[in-house]
């Protein structure tokens, strides 16, 4: 864990010093170009008036009807969608939304009494001020206990299908009501839940408003708090701006990095889509099979070793606000970028894995790209363009504890 930890501090040669560790570190691995994949030619970099041309040629060419855009550089078996503006969000027929569930929910995410130690609220993880994530490389659970994984924005999750980085909850419902019974996370339970909203006459009051007469139960408040997180939603980053129509909301840079990732970088192979995810699942040969901090990721979950190592293909809506990266959060932007350029490590079998059914196989997808560092930068000048615009979120006044700062 040092050797990836090492590399968000380094001073010099971030990038470089970390690909090195990553490959080399743990011996088994090796560079995607050992395993077949020819290693490209690094592209050569233009001119500032070379680049200046062709970013007015994209302008134009990505000012048109994304049906006119050049076809990107998929692989045949990628069901992909462009990518583009948000679209409304749908709630389940089974949970519609409503502004007094959304109220209740909103109130319960951050509520730490909804936690077993009365401590951790669902904000805890999920900070508003923080691109509704945390900011650290693993999260915080009971006790403070250090959890495996890295916590992923919730913004945007209502167009998840699949939710937590292994894709064991199938709604925001269930990945609600999840965190509420993990002992290692919110260690809730249904009495306690129902303890805390029918003792409290402020939640009585908002119950009664969300669901009537219906009785108190884990279950219909993890209904109002997946309510509420679906309304945490984005669109007003500069890129869709410029879906909406304005030229001058990317940069040239950002424009390059636009064309670089639909085309010669293959990101919308898996980050396709107004979500920029395709909800699915993918090993990018980081799953540490075999050696310390395993995570099996998909593969755990179903059973089924063809799942070994593959984890949920995150958002990249608001990347640069949620950093680090990765199910382990080991790495920073320009870590990952340089990683993906090098076709991502592979893992190699030991003499006793040889016949190991569950040893993980990396995507397909993933192909070292020979970007220079031009390319490098014009990415990151695009993945930060899908960054919303900041703006501070006051937490509710919650029943029974301290007025919220505007109520004040």
């Amino acid at each position: 864990m040092a050797v990836f930890g090492c590399a968000r501090f380094a001073r010099v040669d971030l990038a470089a010093v970390v690909l090195a560790a990553v490959i080399n570190a743990a011996g088994s691995w090796t560079p995607a170009a050992a395993d077949g994949d020819a290693k490209p030619v690094p592209r050569p970099e233009r001119t500032a008036a070379e680049r200046a041309a062709r970013a007015a040629e994209l302008r134009q060419i990505y000012a048109a009807d994304p049906a006119a855009w050049p076809a990107p550089h998929v692989d045949a078996d990628v069901a992909w969608k462009e990518i583009g503006v948000l679209p409304d969000v749908e709630h389940p027929a089974d949970n519609p939304h409503s502004t007094a569930k959304e109220r209740l929910g909103r109130t319960l995410f951050f509520d730490p009494r909804l936690s077993g130690s009365g401590q951790i609220a669902c904000a805890s993880c999920h900070d508003p001020d923080l691109g509704w994530a945390d900011g650290r490389t693993t999260s915080f659970g009971h006790s403070r206990k250090q959890l495996a994984r890295n916590s992923p924005t919730i913004r945007n999750a209502a167009f998840q299908k699949r939710l937590f980085w292994d894709g064991r909850a199938e709604s925001l419902e269930d990945q609600a009501r999840q965190v509420l019974l993990n002992p290692d996370e919110m260690r809730s339970g249904p009495e306690h839940v129902i303890d805390l909203l029918t003792s409290e006459p402020g939640y009585r009051d908002l119950w009664q408003e969300a669901f009537g007469a219906q009785p108190v139960s884990i279950e219909r408040a993890a209904d109002a708090l997946a309510c509420f997180e679906r309304t945490v939603v984005g669109g007003l980053s500069r890129f869709d701006a410029f879906m909406k129509g304005n030229a001058a909301a990317l940069t040239d840079e950002a424009l390059l990095g636009m064309d670089l990732f639909r085309r010669d970088a293959r990101c919308i192979n898996c980050h396709h889509g107004p979500a920029f995810s395709d909800g699915g699942f993918h090993d990018l040969g980081l799953s540490n099979y075999g050696r310390p901090f395993e995570d099996l990721g998909r593969g755990r979950v179903t059973g089924d070793p063809a799942d070994t190592g593959k984890f949920r293909t995150p958002t990249l809506r608001d990347v640069t606000a949620t950093l680090p990266l990765m199910h382990n959060g080991l790495f920073e932007l320009e870590v990952a970028l340089t990683l993906y350029n090098a076709g991502m490590p592979t893992p190699q079998r030991k003499e006793s894995q040889a016949d190991d059914p569950r040893f993980p196989v990396k995507s397909p997808h993933l192909k070292p790209l020979g970007l220079n560092k031009q390319d490098l930068a014009d990415l990151t000048a695009f993945l930060t363009s899908l960054e919303e615009p900041k703006r501070r979120v006051r937490p509710p006044e919650i029943p029974g504890l301290h007025p919220s700062p505007q109520a004040r």
